[in-house]
């Protein structure tokens, strides 16, 4: 064949090709809405136009927009049967989202499929070989091996990766998360995620449009001592992928974090939007799996702002909520808790103790009813149910347990500590419940949240204030309260316990400033609450 006619047969092809990219075209467009998603560069073998897709697809991963990164990448594959790196692509945007472990086993058999046809295809390049070799680390025995071991073992064959290919910065910002991934919720000094955020950092100011990289600078900074260096990046990530849910909704992250309430009803609200039109075009009369999470966040921020009504209806919708595409933790915990977090940030201690559990799959959401149960049984004269709730949840922790999820086991017997600390309480045996809301503190304090359970549903040591003030020992509580704001700023409760439990220690100065925190931070409620009426009260009297 001559030169014109390889070029005609090529010609032939491509337009033989063009309805059915079209179509694959238009199907991930109908998924992804076809809207911003960054910027990524991401050099591969495959075809031109797979190229294009693929790019596009790498940047949905990078904001974790499950499932329409799945099909983003089966476009790359039927665009390009022989684009192996797609396989890559197709494994990695199995888990919804990958901080938030664990993973069933049949997504966990789809990955480690995917990496394996990848492989067998045979790369066009080694570089493409060793970044489907790193994926192969987080999927290879999955039906043998934890989770927890395998996810070390591709962040180190991500640091392998990037050794070789110093000037991939895909790699380094994999490796980020990576080490995010393989974070210790008990290590208080954040190494992994202080050394991601070096990473991170370093390549944003050559591209400050990469969608990846703001994310997982937001989620290395996501914790109380960090949260303020992640401001800067939580600002941008919604305007650098407006389209993808979850980038709208994470920037809330850090904003709850610093107790910036307003800031991150207005996320969720335009997260949620972006949530009710992917919801339109992929699952018509369903809720998005991503809602509770954003309305759980717009539930303990409008609490906080004593906007009970809006409050309110939040836990309206919730309630109603019932149509899920499918099923994930962050679903349930969110779920959950926003019912408990509506009784108990009020003290409705009876309205707590009626509630009612949504029944899933994770003992961790369920968790949070029985806990608010408990406590609500606890503080209403109602002992021996609250008894009952705390063997629930005894029995959901041994579940955890035998799932091996140490973590979330652990999180049940802080619940545990607490709930029996104020049934100890209730029962007069006031040195015995100082002890175990003291343990439930310490024990809380030593670890870190989850990203499914992002805000702690009631703190541990606010709670701890809580019971030395109830015993008439304010400058102890005042100690509590003020710890606690360290970790959680700007609640209402916990103002209000400092604020009066420095009145009582006669710290009087202090019971301004912090009678004046709450005042100004309810001055839109909705609602007067009995604490901001004290606070009004007081500030008027001193």
């Amino acid at each position: 064949m001559n030169h014109k006619q390889v070029i005609s047969a090529c010609a032939l092809a491509i337009l033989a090709a063009a309805p059915v990219l079209a179509q694959h075209e238009e199907h991930v467009a109908a998924a992804s809405g076809g809207g911003k998603f960054g910027t990524v560069k991401f050099p591969t073998s495959c075809s031109a136009a797979a190229q294009v897709q693929f790019e596009k697809a790498l940047a949905m991963l990078h904001s974790f927009f499950y499932p329409a990164t799945l099909k983003a990448f089966e476009a790359v594959i039927n665009t390009d049967p022989h684009c192996a790196i797609a396989y890559w692509g197709l494994a990695m945007a199995q888990p919804p989202n990958p901080l938030v472990p664990p993973f069933d086993e049949t997504m966990l058999k789809r990955g480690s499929d995917a990496v394996e046809k990848g492989l067998a295809l045979g790369p066009g390049t080694e570089r493409e070989r060793d970044w489907l070799l790193a994926a192969e680390a987080f999927y290879k025995d999955y039906d043998k091996v934890p989770q927890s071991q395998r996810t070390l073992a591709y962040e180190h064959a991500m640091a392998r990766l990037t050794q070789k290919y110093p000037d991939d910065s895909e790699a380094a910002i994999f490796y980020a998360l990576a080490l995010n991934e393989a974070a210790l919720p008990s290590d208080k000094t954040y190494a992994n995620q202080l050394k991601a955020a070096a990473i991170l950092e370093k390549i944003y100011r050559e591209q400050s449009d990469h969608p990846g990289i703001a994310h997982y600078l937001i989620h290395s900074y996501d914790y109380p001592p960090l949260a303020q260096r992640g401001l800067p990046f939580a600002d941008k990530y919604a305007k650098i992928a407006p389209a993808a849910p979850h980038a709208v909704h994470m920037p809330s992250h850090i904003y709850s974090m610093l107790g910036m309430w307003a800031a991150s009803v207005k996320s969720n609200e335009a997260a949620l939007k972006v949530m009710r039109e992917e919801t339109a075009r992929s699952w018509p009369g369903a809720t998005h799996p991503s809602a509770p999470h954003s309305w759980d966040f717009m539930e303990y921020a409008y609490l906080q702002l004593g906007q009970e009504a809006l409050a309110r209806q939040v836990r309206d919708d919730a309630n109603a909520a019932t149509k899920f595409p499918f099923d994930r933790l962050g679903t349930y915990t969110g779920l959950e808790a926003i019912p408990a977090r509506y009784a108990l940030e009020r003290g409705a201690w009876q309205e707590a103790a009626a509630l009612e559990p949504r029944g899933s799959r994770w003992p961790q959401a369920e968790a949070i009813t029985y806990f608010a149960r408990a406590l609500g049984c606890a503080r209403s004269g109602k002992a021996d149910i609250a008894q009952t709730n705390i063997d629930m949840l005894t029995q959901l922790r041994a579940k955890l347990e035998q799932s091996s999820q140490p973590y979330w086991a652990e999180q049940v017997q802080v619940q545990i500590l607490a709930a029996s600390a104020w049934l100890a309480h209730a029962r007069g045996k006031d040195d015995d419940a100082l002890k175990q809301m003291r343990a439930a503190a310490d024990l809380e304090d030593g670890s870190e949240k989850n990203v499914a359970m992002e805000n702690r549903l009631y703190p541990m040591r606010e709670q701890l204030g809580e019971m030395l003030l109830d015993l008439k020992r304010p400058a102890d509580a005042l100690k509590e309260y003020e710890a606690s704001m360290q970790a959680t700023p700007n609640r209402l409760r916990g103002l209000y316990g400092a604020a009066t439990a420095a009145d009582l220690a006669q710290e009087k100065q202090k019971a301004r400033l912090y009678y004046g925190k709450l005042v100004a931070l309810t001055q839109d409620a909705d609602t007067v609450r009995p604490e901001v009426r004290q606070a009004r009260l007081y500030l008027g009297q001193h």
